[in-house]
């Protein structure tokens, strides 16, 4: 079997910058919905993206048990082969029974799923939830914030600084 190679972002994708503000609005936007879906006895974060997310969650759900899974794919804009560098502990894996039943997933964004398929893998019967999904991946996750089209780029304020940015139309400054 080929290996699959790196996916390249679009030389010009649409972007969508995201302040402190706005996430930090969007992820409780997050908890309202998954207040009634729960109760939940841990979170999963998927690292790095749902570090921040599952912080806010956390809180706000009153949640304690918080565990995360390590995976990367991503070299700044450039999708690679996906990797579990961290599974979920066995601890966690055993809540609620087999499959992460009772077990909250919790990512920033889902795009094209690759990442979701690995962690749907693993708890199979967790509730998987993102604050942005894209086409492609939302049919993976239970709950989201946003959609936004596949050929969006997400900046998020951990990846950005104050900066001009140029008009959308392309015209002059």
């Amino acid at each position: 079997m080929a290996e699959p190679q790196p996916q390249q972002q679009p030389q010009s994708p649409k972007a969508f910058p995201v302040s402190w503000d706005q996430f930090h609005r969007d992820a409780r936007a997050l908890v309202w919905r998954l207040a009634a879906a729960g109760p939940f006895q841990a979170i999963v974060c998927v690292t790095r993206g749902g570090l921040v997310p599952a912080a806010i969650v956390a809180r706000e759900l009153d949640i304690r048990m918080i565990e995360t899974i390590c995976v990367t794919s991503y070299q700044h804009k450039t999708q690679g082969q996906l990797k579990v560098i961290k599974g979920v502990a066995e601890a966690v894996l055993k809540l609620g029974g087999e499959g992460g039943q009772g077990v909250l997933i919790i990512d920033d964004l889902v795009d094209t799923g690759t990442t979701a398929r690995v962690v749907r893998e693993i708890l199979p019967k967790a509730h998987f939830a993102t604050v942005y999904a894209k086409p492609m991946g939302r049919p993976l996750v239970d709950t989201f914030i946003t959609e936004v089209s596949q050929d969006t780029w997400i900046y998020f304020p951990w990846d950005t600084g104050l900066a001009f940015q140029p008009p959308i139309s392309g015209g002059g400054a």
